[in-house]
């Protein structure tokens, strides 16, 4: 009976979050769109203030075997509204995660040294705080553009440029730096 009771409570926690109207956007981000990663979000409205936002994105494609940007990323961000949900200035915090195979790129700035003439694989983690807008552009589309910095523990392998070379290096590197750009189309529901 004790679980009947918690469950039900549980479920009426979550549809009290379903006053508010709209509840849920979709997203992609166009910034990855346009490198070919395929990419969405899921924006859950938790009050009238708070949301939290679901962000996934994969990209499976190479080049060639010497050229690649191969990777699988989750961050999940927990935001706070100025106004009101889905609408004006907000701040978040996030956290990131995921694995990657990069090579064959120049970095710019000097973010990655080697990475040009190399083939890195590995994952990473991190966290970061990020600040973003969003536009009301009509009853259920908005736009929203979105900028965070942030720490992230990149583990990685190096390797010679080719598929089946030899491990050169096994390591990691700290980064803090900007964690996340978007320009994002969303759907709200």
């Amino acid at each position: 009976m004790e679980k009947k009771r918690k469950l039900f409570l549980i479920v009426c926690l979550f549809a009290s979050t379903l006053i508010y109207g709209q509840v849920v956007g979709i997203k992609t981000n166009v910034l990855m769109d346009i490198t070919k990663t395929i990419n969405l979000g899921a924006e859950i409205g938790l009050s009238k203030k708070y949301t939290l936002d679901l962000y996934a994105n994969y990209n499976p494609w190479e080049k060639s075997k010497t050229k690649m940007f191969k990777m699988l990323a989750f961050q999940p961000e927990f935001r706070y509204w100025f106004c009101d949900r889905f609408n004006g200035h907000f701040i978040g915090i996030h956290a990131h995660g995921g694995v990657y195979q990069v090579a064959g790129i120049d970095m710019p700035w000097g973010i990655w040294d080697n990475l040009k003439d190399h083939r890195f694989k590995g994952n990473f983690y991190g966290a970061g705080i990020s600040y973003g807008y969003q536009w009301i552009m009509s009853k259920h589309w908005n736009i929203e553009a979105n900028i965070g910095i942030g720490y992230a523990r990149v583990s990685y392998k190096k390797y010679i440029c080719e598929e089946c070379a030899e491990l050169l290096e096994k390591s990691h590197k700290n980064y803090f730096g900007p964690t996340k750009a978007a320009i994002s189309l969303i759907y709200l529901f």
